[in-house]
């Protein structure tokens, strides 16, 4: 998903198809700054944060930070950033193949809180002390 993310703005500019206004670029361009931002702090917090889902010996619950606040801030992160990066691109196809991505990361986050919920002593707890998996207020 992330290579069609790149993608559909390059054939979009190639094809000379519609594009959004330039100050969507410059909001896109701080977006992408936030969420790679959000994301720098999730790795100073959680140094177990990775792209596969499992548990280590030595593994605890972060419950500190960002993680204090959503229960998977890392995805949050990703999400500033994907759409940042569609809008400083100018791409509408950029937009679209990210609400084609959604699905996939909410079944992702059902997905890593069974399996850490399972596997994670703590993790039930943290569920109950953390109400937003994604963003504050939200979800």
């Amino acid at each position: 998903m992330f290579v069609a993310m790149l993608a559909a703005p390059a054939l979009d500019h190639r094809l000379h198809r519609l594009s959004l206004p330039y100050y969507a670029a410059i909001g896109g361009d701080v977006l992408v700054g936030f969420g790679f931002r959000i994301i720098f702090f999730v790795y100073k917090e959680n140094t177990f944060a990775a792209a596969i889902i499992e548990c280590y010996p030595d593994q605890k619950v972060i419950s500190t930070g960002l993680y204090a606040r959503v229960r998977h801030p890392m995805y949050m992160g990703a999400i500033f950033l994907l759409v940042g990066m569609a809008l400083a691109l100018g791409s509408w196809s950029g937009l679209f193949v990210f609400f084609l991505f959604m699905p996939a990361l909410i079944w992702r986050i059902f997905d890593e809180e069974r399996f850490l919920a399972k596997n994670l002593p703590g993790y039930r707890q943290y569920l109950q002390k953390v109400k937003y998996r994604l963003l504050p207020f939200i979800w």
